[in-house]
């Protein structure tokens, strides 16, 4: 069974804006979240997480119970302990998967596992994206047809300063001409990152059955494959290869 922890800020829909609680009433984490339940089923163990809780809910205890992390922020990057994203990235480089959704690029756990300022372009004009399949044999391109399209959705556009994925999965344009690396995969440690950037708190994107679809697969692909170990620099004596 996948152990999954999708964390919110959840700060929009606290502040009681009625275009976000339009879409996201109980927030945005319980709908992705139902939306890996729902395609996911029994194979995988799904909760919640925010902002506000003590630790953000997320302690060392369930960090290293959860074999993938969703990330979702947008407002309050700074409001996020450093000790938290300490805890987060070390846990990655163990072997945890790590799903960070749109806004979340400039979040402090994935700017500090890109090592780049994640900066890009935006517009929040309700345009209509097309999400590209680019690497059709990815297993989190299965079952999304090509394109996948969103009737509103804010534009982000290049230069999206991040350094070259190690695959890249889909690819976003919009009706103002832009294009932007929507799906892109790394591998950290001994961890697995995907960035996915279709899905605003003003439209309700992860309602969307072909988002719901790549985020279940996303979930599935960063999902641990074997035991979770710390990266360590450990001394070895001479020839300890041939007396185990």
């Amino acid at each position: 069974m996948t152990r999954i922890v999708v964390w919110n800020e959840y700060v929009h829909e606290t502040r009681g804006d009625e275009v976000v609680l339009g879409n996201y009433p109980d927030g945005i984490h319980a709908v992705v979240a139902d939306g890996l339940r729902e395609l996911l089923g029994a194979d995988a163990d799904v909760t919640t997480a925010t902002l506000q809780e003590p630790e953000h809910g997320l302690t060392e205890e369930r960090l290293a119970a959860t074999d993938v992390l969703f990330w979702w922020g947008h407002i309050a990057h700074d409001q996020v302990s450093d000790e938290v994203v300490d805890r987060v990235v070390r846990h990655v480089h163990a072997g945890m998967g790590l799903v960070v959704l749109h806004s979340g690029h400039y979040s402090k756990p994935f700017t500090r596992l890109m090592g780049t300022t994640c900066s890009l372009k935006w517009r929040n004009d309700g345009e209509r994206e097309l999400v590209w399949t680019i690497a059709p044999d990815h297993p989190i391109a299965q079952g999304v047809p090509h394109p996948i399209v969103i009737d509103r959705q804010e534009m982000y556009g290049e230069q999206f300063d991040i350094p070259r994925p190690d695959e890249e999965v889909f690819l976003s344009t919009f009706d103002g001409g832009e294009v932007f690396r929507s799906g892109v995969a790394y591998r950290r440690g001994l961890g697995k990152v995907f960035y996915f950037s279709p899905g605003d708190q003003e439209y309700p994107v992860y309602h969307h059955p072909d988002i719901r679809r790549v985020l279940a697969n996303a979930a599935e692909w960063a999902a641990p494959t074997a035991p979770r170990r710390d990266l360590t620099a450990d001394q070895h004596p001479r020839d300890w290869f041939l007396n185990r």
